[in-house]
């Protein structure tokens, strides 16, 4: 689906209380399901995938099934804060640091006041922690949940519990937090055209370039493997 696409279909969605677990799918995250059985059965379980990353709608366009185009988290959880506007939705934030989870929240309020965020809290917590914070959520009732942790524990972390959340929209979103509350800029248009936004994000936090190095090995998958991409494996 385009971008509009999205957009209805989940608004849709969210007006009728149906559950929507959204991943937004990057090549980091595709290699993960690539090298990991638990991982790819989680992505499957997803109600919804769209195509984050341009390496993404390259590697579609590259094994002849084409998206429409991309939609960056980033761009979609922005058009749906605005719908909410409308819809007076509530939101809750949950991830990264205390101190970034608390600008993005401040900001996005300024931003979307007739969006509540009615709750927020940083993603530093365990495994003995997230019964409290599912109860914090559902105590909360938000439309929206939008969530940025790690990537080992992100989309694992919202597949375990979002029947218990029962929440209409939940999604990861990365680093959006971080671009939200200042601590990052996002790519310029010009990166975004070149699809070298990962690039940028790189020069901004080096530290990133262990994960990076997964993109090459992702684009020789995609060319030494057209014929089995076009093949899925069956979910067992």
């Amino acid at each position: 689906m385009s971008m509009d696409d999205t957009v209805d279909y989940l608004t849709n969605a969210i007006e009728a209380r149906r559950l929507t677990h959204v991943i937004t799918a990057n090549p980091i995250m595709i290699m993960s399901a690539v090298e990991s059985e638990t991982y790819y059965n989680m992505i499957r379980k997803a109600d919804l995938i769209v195509p984050d990353g341009a390496g993404v709608v390259w590697a579609a366009s590259h094994v002849g099934q084409p998206v429409a185009e991309r939609v960056p988290g980033f761009d979609l959880m922005h058009r749906l804060m605005a719908v909410g506007e409308t819809r007076r939705w509530k939101a809750y934030l949950l991830g990264t640091t205390q101190e970034i989870i608390e600008a993005a929240a401040e900001k996005l309020q300024l931003q979307y006041p007739q969006v509540k965020i009615v709750g927020y809290r940083n993603g530093y917590f365990g495994e003995a922690e997230d019964a409290e914070v599912v109860r914090e959520i559902k105590e909360a009732a938000p439309d929206l949940l939008f969530v940025a942790r790690s990537a080992a524990t992100q989309e694992p972390w919202i597949a375990r519990y979002k029947q218990e959340l029962g929440v209409p929209l939940i999604m990861g979103i990365g680093g959006s937090f971080d671009i939200i509350a200042g601590k990052l800029k996002r790519a310029p248009v010009i990166f975004q055209r070149l699809r070298l936004e990962w690039f940028y994000r790189l020069l901004q936090e080096p530290k990133r370039l262990p994960r990076m190095l997964v993109l090459p090995k992702f684009v020789v998958r995609v060319l030494r493997d057209k014929d089995n991409v076009l093949k899925p494996r069956p979910t067992p």
